[in-house]
């Protein structure tokens, strides 16, 4: 199986990888990818701040590398079976200005039958909070019929586990979180 790009050029980072700066990695856990990306001077408006476009780019970048984390026989191809957006939104929180660096994790939020919605957090490395959110929706497209697929069963897999690798990671971040409250209050 290859991944959906149909190559592997490039590592895919994961909350808990040691190239994750620490003031990030809390607001990271529970993704599954972990997508690093420097904000570039050029992405400014004439506000002074990252335009509201740019946060798409690098959703996009974002969501190839998760799809790149889950293998399959669906490929980036015109033809046959691939992924097509149908929906995207992104939630603003904060301004983000060059210099900084952008960490975007990204998970698998549910899986449908011909669907999967996606979440994203984009992660200030200078500020170190969440500057903004996002969720998409992809659908597997067959590109040769022009009509939308059934979520081809390697695919489904592969979503499904990384469904589970997010809610492990978030579960046990709940668990670490509990464990150390507990340690704190000299309770057990």
């Amino acid at each position: 199986m290859t991944s959906m790009l149909g190559n592997d050029t490039g590592s895919v980072l994961t909350a808990n990888s040691p190239a994750v700066p620490s003031i990030v990695r809390d607001a990271l856990k529970g993704f599954h990818t972990v997508t690093c990306l420097p904000v570039q001077w050029g992405e400014q408006d004439a506000f002074g701040h990252v335009n509201n476009v740019t946060y798409f780019r690098w959703l996009e970048s974002a969501r190839i590398d998760l799809l790149k984390a889950c293998p399959s026989s669906v490929s980036m191809s015109a033809s046959g079976l691939g992924p097509i957006l149908a929906s995207i939104q992104c939630d603003y929180r904060r301004q983000l200005r060059f210099p900084d660096t952008v960490w975007i994790g990204s998970r698998v939020a549910r899986v449908g039958r011909s669907s999967v919605e996606l979440e994203h957090v984009v992660v200030s490395e200078s500020q170190g909070v969440a500057a903004a959110s996002g969720k998409c929706v992809i659908v597997v497209f067959d590109y040769t019929t022009q009509r939308v697929s059934r979520i081809p069963d390697d695919l489904r897999t592969a979503f499904e586990r990384s469904l589970a690798i997010a809610a492990a990671q978030a579960s046990a971040t709940i668990t670490a979180e509990m464990q150390s409250e507990q340690g704190n209050d000299g309770s057990r």
